[in-house]
């Protein structure tokens, strides 16, 4: 590693070892403060953060006394910039809170990225182990819209990435569904090859033309498969409008999107422990689409009345 790209975040002796069999592996679970789990040295292995008396370190290496251990910054690379705007709902040192676009990636090698575009919306950490440039904690898919937490510095990343894998992170999300989904209830179906669950409740049902009804409904994924609640909502027959991949074929509706948005989020800080709950209301276009829906249906019966 060059040393102009070299950023320790922590340095660390060995000190206390009086036999040689320890591991480095579980020498260091503790001895960071920004990493302190099993789980985060394993992956700081993975990506290459640790240093061992100036080399990369193999995690099957038996510590000794007066080893010199370094944890190197995530090598990110922020050259990227895409200049959009984006409403940041809440924002300190170690996270962020923005609102994703619908049609927009989270991330990849594209360069039109939520990922690209964080760097110019947010301030700069003056956290000690700050990213270089702010990274997204979790994906949406491309037409979903809606909150996406931001780590600013490396211990946050960390942490929430565990809060993920623990289910500490709580999300809800608005979608409207094509047929008469009333009520509430829950989805436990197989995802990914593996189980899924799913809570919904039933918001508002209104007459439509193409579709008989559609309901608008609100959404709790109690587990974090890929495009699980759309693929819940089709299961159950209740497909998402403008879906083009789980929906009905012929009854998806041109340039209007996927009518799913990630609503809400609470957590914990993953700092100063501080309950924190995000909420943003759904898109004008959700209000529009449902009254336009009931509005057609009224005067195709009101034509039939009066005929």
């Amino acid at each position: 590693m060059k040393e102009e790209n070299k950023i320790v975040l922590e340095k660390h002796i060995v000190s206390g070892v009086t036999d040689d069999k320890t591991r480095i592996y579980d020498y260091l679970v503790g001895k960071f403060d920004i990493i302190s789990t099993r789980k985060g040295i394993k992956k700081a292995f993975k990506r290459k953060q640790i240093l061992l008396n100036g080399a990369f370190a193999s995690s099957a290496y038996y510590v000794k006394n007066d080893d010199k251990i370094e944890l190197l910054q995530l090598n990110v690379s922020s050259n990227k910039t895409f200049p959009i705007e984006l409403e940041v709902i809440f924002e300190d040192d170690e996270i962020a809170i923005v609102v994703k676009p619908a049609g927009l990636i989270v991330s990849g090698n594209k360069f039109k990225t939520l990922q690209n575009a964080l760097q110019p919306n947010l301030k700069t950490s003056r956290a000690k182990d700050k990213l270089p440039t702010p990274l997204t904690t979790h994906r949406l898919d491309s037409q979903t819209s809606g909150l996406v937490i931001v780590a600013k510095t490396y211990s946050s990343r960390i942490k929430i990435g565990e809060m993920f894998e623990n289910r500490q992170i709580h999300k809800s999300y608005h979608a409207i569904v094509q047929g008469k989904l009333e009520g509430s209830g829950e989805i436990n179906t197989v995802v990914q090859a593996k189980m899924a669950k799913t809570l919904y409740q039933s918001l508002r049902v209104v007459d439509s033309v193409k579709n008989e009804f559609v309901s608008l409904i609100k959404l709790s994924p109690v587990t974090g498969r890929k495009h699980q609640i759309r693929i819940h909502l089709s299961s159950l027959g209740f497909p998402i409008v403008g879906d083009r991949l789980y929906g009905v074929a012929d009854n998806i509706l041109k340039h209007k999107g996927l009518f799913l948005t990630a609503t809400s989020l609470t957590f914990e800080h993953p700092k100063t422990d501080e309950l924190l709950k995000f909420d943003i209301s759904l898109h004008d276009k959700f209000e529009s689409f449902l009254n336009r829906e009931q509005n057609w249906k009224d005067r195709i019966n009101t034509k039939k009345e009066n005929l």
